[in-house]
Formats: C-alpha cells, structure tokens, sequence
C-alpha cells in the first residue's frame, strides 16, 4: 500500500503541494508581520505610560517640596 502511494506522488502533485507549502508559508509571514506590529503598538502605549508616571512622579515631588517650604 505505502509503495503504491509513493508511485502516485507525480510532478504535477508535488508541484501542487510545493504551491500550497508557499501559500501557506506567505501566510504564517502575513501572520509574523500582523504580531509585530501589534507587539510594536503595546510598545509605544508602554513607552506613552512610562513618560506619564514620570511626570506625574516630578509633579508630586514638586508638590511636596512647595508643601515643606511653606510649612518652614
């Protein structure tokens, strides 16, 4: 049974598995590009909340300072 499959493998059906191996090769690459660009949209919301609890943290360090110089 196995030899007669591998007599029925002709180039006509290789070629149509070698065309879809690329369409799903170019797929799992569409796929790829689709997490790194969502992985890069996380990345700048991570860089947007860094820079926004820095400030906030120089705010209130500011804000505690003008408290204790007015408590002197």
């Amino acid at each position: 049974m196995e030899a007669m499959s591998r007599e029925s493998w002709t180039d006509s059906r290789l070629d149509d598995l070698n065309h879809k191996v690329d369409r799903i090769d170019k797929r799992i690459d569409d796929l790829g590009r689709h997490i790194d660009a969502r992985f890069d949209m996380i990345s700048e919301r991570f860089d947007g909340l860094q820079r926004m609890m820095f400030q906030a943290a120089v705010v209130m360090i500011a804000a505690l300072i003008g408290l204790i110089a007015t408590q002197l």
